[in-house]
């Protein structure tokens, strides 16, 4: 005790002894960071163009809208070119189209706190309305797959409710039979961003739970569907096809000596619009276990005759029968459950003999399936209201499109693998052009990427990058893709936007989220 009593003495004898110090102190001045001048190495930005899909036109939340235009990351680039770039935007900061006066698309989401929700407002914009002015810059054309980029008629107003049209470059088409390409290079592009290029040819694939077609090559096709014109909207492109469009298009655009950067396909399948909603989401007692495990008794039975029944024929052999029978069997535990789905590449029963019809192609989901996002609305609720054993993805199996399973992953995957391999192969081919790797940044972002002060990831609403709608970027997020884009120009062309001041975008200057009142 008395050592802390001497201790504390001499403490406050320092305290006292500090007190008669002079403490007028001269100011510390903040040091002045000496201004470096931006080095462009001669690349000639004076005829900016920008190509591709809904990142180039700054679409997020759901939507496109002014504001978000504004945000786009080639309106960001052009900023830092010192070069002016003129955008079709939108009327309103709502987002969506009117037809009729009816709402054909939706506003935008916004964050009430709980969830992402559509905004309660009327668009301004008409379907078929064309945006201001005559000369654009930006060509990003939100849903275009990359053979659309070359399809005359894509454009034309007329064509846009039968759905042969898309009214996003309806609104800047220079006529009916206006090709995207043909549009760009009649702007004369000095300098041009081609990017995410193939991402909408996987894009309805997935979110669709893979209910469209694989139109790739095959075993028993080795050449796949190579015309585009059959292909439905949820199909995935021909990395075939996309080889010759996507060659062609680079071709073209550096034919004057123009220079440009072009960019990967991000693995779709780690955005949150497939992360976010678990495998497991359905939590049960020991109660509910019970008696759902007993109403899927007699199925369960049922898949264990039939496989036997298949083996004793000699139809299938028993070791592919006892996987196929642990893979089909329900079984629900205390704690956080697979949901029941659908999956259409499983054993058809029905068709191998029509004893066993009745029998679904169930299963409940693995590690290896992703549930889309808009199931984690739909999961839990009740399929016939007045019978409460309906229960959507316990009762009731989920459909196809709630659900992309490990197949059509695989699918998704091998497309979007062709599709890159392609893309740094133009790359390295072509002196013109520079690559920024954004299959390669989704994956950085999944584990957190440092940008100016934040560590901003792939988590839905709260990570920073990705919009709500779990697919698109963020203000933030499209800026960090100007910033990686710059940092690619540079290391292609010798320019300094890394270490110019004023260089880089910066963070702060970007939103994560935009308020519902913004109108």
């Amino acid at each position: 005790m008395k050592n802390y009593k001497y201790i504390a003495l001499f403490l406050l004898s320092l305290g006292v002894m500090s007190c008669e110090e002079n403490t007028d102190f001269d100011p510390i001045e903040a040091p002045v960071m000496p201004v470096v001048q931006l080095n462009t190495n001669n690349l000639d930005f004076s005829k900016y163009i920008a190509l591709g899909a809904s990142f180039t036109a700054g679409y997020t939340d759901g939507a496109l809208f002014t504001k978000a235009q504004e945000n786009s990351f080639p309106n960001i680039l052009a900023s830092k070119f010192g070069a002016d770039f003129n955008q079709p935007l939108m009327k309103d900061n709502i987002g969506g189209f009117v037809f009729g006066g009816n709402v054909i698309q939706a506003p935008r989401l916004y964050f009430n706190g709980a969830g992402p929700v559509r905004l309660e407002a009327l668009p301004t914009t008409g379907l078929v309305d064309r945006a201001e002015g005559s000369s654009f810059n930006n060509y990003g054309v939100p849903g275009a797959k990359s053979f659309h980029l070359v399809a005359p008629g894509y454009g034309n107003p007329a064509g846009i409710l039968a759905g042969s049209a898309n009214p996003y470059y309806a609104r800047m088409a220079s006529s009916a039979g206006a090709t995207v390409l043909g549009d760009v290079m009649a702007e004369s592009p000095t300098f041009f961003t081609l990017s995410e290029v193939g991402g909408n040819d996987v894009l309805g694939y997935a979110t669709s739970g893979g209910s469209g077609v694989d139109q790739s090559p095959s075993a028993t096709n080795p050449t796949g569907n190579l015309d585009p014109a059959t292909y439905g909207s949820n199909d995935i492109t021909n990395p075939l096809v996309f080889d010759q469009v996507f060659k062609s298009m680079v071709t073209t655009m550096t034919s004057g000596g123009s220079k440009g950067v072009i960019a990967t396909v991000p693995d779709i399948t780690l955005l949150p619009y497939f992360t976010t909603v678990p495998y497991n989401p359905i939590p049960m007692d020991e109660a509910t276990a019970t008696a759902v495990n007993g109403a899927y008794a007699v199925y369960n039975a049922g898949i264990q005759q039939a496989f036997g029944a298949l083996v004793a024929l000699n139809v299938i052999s028993e070791d592919m029968a006892n996987a196929e029978v642990a893979k089909r069997t329900i079984s629900f535990a205390v704690g956080q459950n697979p949901v029941v789905i659908i999956d259409e590449s499983l054993t058809d029963l029905g068709a191998l003999n029509p004893a066993f019809s009745a029998l679904q192609q169930l299963r409940q989901t693995t590690e290896e399936d992703l549930l889309v996002l808009p199931g984690s609305a739909f999961i839990g609720t009740l399929a016939d209201p007045s019978n409460p054993l309906s229960v959507n993805g316990v009762g009731v199996a989920l459909a196809d499109q709630w659900v992309v399973t490990s197949s059509e992953l695989a699918s998704i995957s091998t497309a979007t693998a062709a599709y890159n391999a392609t893309i740094t192969d133009v790359a390295s081919s072509n002196d013109n052009v520079a690559l920024v790797d954004l299959n390669a940044i989704l994956r950085e972002a999944s584990g957190g990427i440092v940008f100016d002060n934040y560590t901003i990831t792939t988590s839905l609403v709260t990570g920073g990058l990705v919009s709500l709608d779990g697919i698109h970027l963020t203000g933030r997020g499209y800026a960090l893709m100007a910033n990686r884009i710059l940092g690619a120009i540079d290391d292609k062309f010798g320019s300094n936007f890394r270490t110019a001041t004023n260089g880089l975008a910066k963070a702060d200057d970007y939103p994560t989220n935009y308020n519902p009142a913004l109108r």
